[in-house]
């Protein structure tokens, strides 16, 4: 029997996806393999009911460029007692391609030991993707997805900027990105936005709800005693996964809850939760500024791959051949700028739990000490002209809000 490739797509889109996968189905038919497309993810692979699609050069050729996946998608995540030999069996797979994060590719693993187990002896390859850029890969390689994800927020982000100089409004933008601040950072660093929030900066002090609304309306008033009557605020969605339920329970917005009790995040625009606490903040200090709330979440993860994706999920998946031929298995497919192919084994980055840990923004680095040196808040220079619209200016100090030391000008660092 013709021997097979199957490839599966889990998490959530990022743009590339589909070059993957184009990818990976010409290198594999040229040299006679057949290539199956598994319809979402890990969801009904081992129950008898998975929708599979022979994947052919025609059908790769077209979906190269496009968004999305052409493989529909799943978060389902199966236990050890689900897993069946059957379809890999009956199909003749010589080599599992997964495409998604760090639970797919745990998954992925645990399933080809278990196959082991059986005498069922299949390759497991996985290709990281995420927009929010945070798998640790060698070399701060981005995840890919991420620059195409990027490129679209700065579209937007330009837009509603422009809408906020041109009409005297804020704006305050709540961005995607779970547990690190990449996407928001950068999108903010790109559309010079007067303030960026992200979980990583909140490093020396315990991050809530006040804090951040604080951090908002220093830039406000800063741009105000400069005479400049508009801004734009972006914040990582990831604040509001290190912020204590009780403080999203007590904050007066209406949330429903998952089986342990938690606030379905999922269910609420962020945008609109800082948005509203801004307002309210703003009115009980008697200042006049005007603010709408923009959520940029979905929007960016089926977007069109830039030519930088395109690129890199070209070399992925031309590495996921170069690994499968060289005997690799339980590993993740890297490459570095230079397109050398090396494998990432999961047992070398897991932790003790065997999850991935999140590649964090290093805000100490130089390319974030220049952005955040250059961010409109207030600091003890602006404490005598922002007595005209705050009667306590020094709660307002960007860096005593975050217990963060202030050196002025060319020598700013934290201490």
């Amino acid at each position: 029997m013709q021997e097979s490739v199957a490839i599966l797509c889990a998490g959530g889109p990022a743009p590339g996806i589909n070059t993957v996968i184009s990818t990976i189905a010409k290198v594999f038919l040229k040299d006679g393999y057949r290539v199956l497309g598994i319809h979402e993810g890990y969801k009904n692979l081992f129950n008898g009911r998975a929708e599979v699609v022979n994947i052919n050069f025609h059908y790769a050729d077209r979906i190269f460029p496009r968004g999305g996946s052409t493989l529909r998608m799943s978060r389902y995540k199966p236990k050890d007692e689900e897993f069946s030999p059957d379809f890999f069996v009956e199909n003749n797979v010589v080599l599992l391609v997964t495409i998604g994060g760090d639970d797919t590719a745990s998954t992925s693993n645990r399933l080809t030991k278990w196959l082991a187990d059986k005498h069922i002896n299949i390759q497991n390859i996985h290709v990281p993707k995420t927009i929010d850029n945070d798998i640790p890969l060698p070399g701060m390689m981005p995840t890919f997805g991420f620059n195409s994800a990027k490129d679209e927020g700065v579209r937007i982000g330009n837009t509603i900027y422009e809408d906020s100089r041109t009409s005297g409004t804020w704006f305050v933008i709540s961005s995607m990105g779970r547990s690190a601040g990449h996407l928001a950072f950068e999108i903010g660093a790109s559309c010079h936005f007067p303030i960026i929030i992200i979980p990583e900066m909140f490093n020396k002090t315990k991050i809530t709800l006040d804090k951040i609304i604080n951090l908002i309306i220093s830039s406000m008033v800063k741009r105000k005693i400069e005479r400049i009557d508009h801004g734009v605020a972006i914040v990582s969605e990831g604040v509001f996964h290190i912020l204590d339920d009780e403080e999203l329970l007590n904050c007066g917005i209406e949330f429903t809850f998952d089986d342990h009790g938690h606030p379905e995040l999922g269910n609420v625009s962020k945008a609109h939760i800082i948005n509203v606490l801004l307002q309210r903040r703003l009115k009980e200090l008697g200042i006049n500024i005007k603010s709408r709330p923009v959520e940029m979440g979905y929007e960016l993860r089926c977007c069109r791959p830039v030519a930088f994706d395109l690129t890199l999920c070209t070399v992925l998946g031309m590495g996921v051949k170069k690994l499968f031929e060289e005997g690799h298995k339980g590993c993740i497919v890297t490459t570095d700028r230079n397109a050398k192919i090396k494998p990432l084994f999961l047992a070398d980055v897991e932790d003790e739990s065997g999850k991935i840990p999140p590649r964090m923004v290093d805000i100490k680095n130089e390319f974030s000490q220049l952005v955040l040196s250059d961010m409109h808040v207030l600091t003890p220079a602006d404490y005598n002209r922002a007595w005209a619209y705050l009667p306590n200016p020094e709660d307002f100090d960007f860096y005593k809000i975050l217990n963060w030391k202030y050196t002025p000008a060319k020598e700013f660092r934290r201490g």
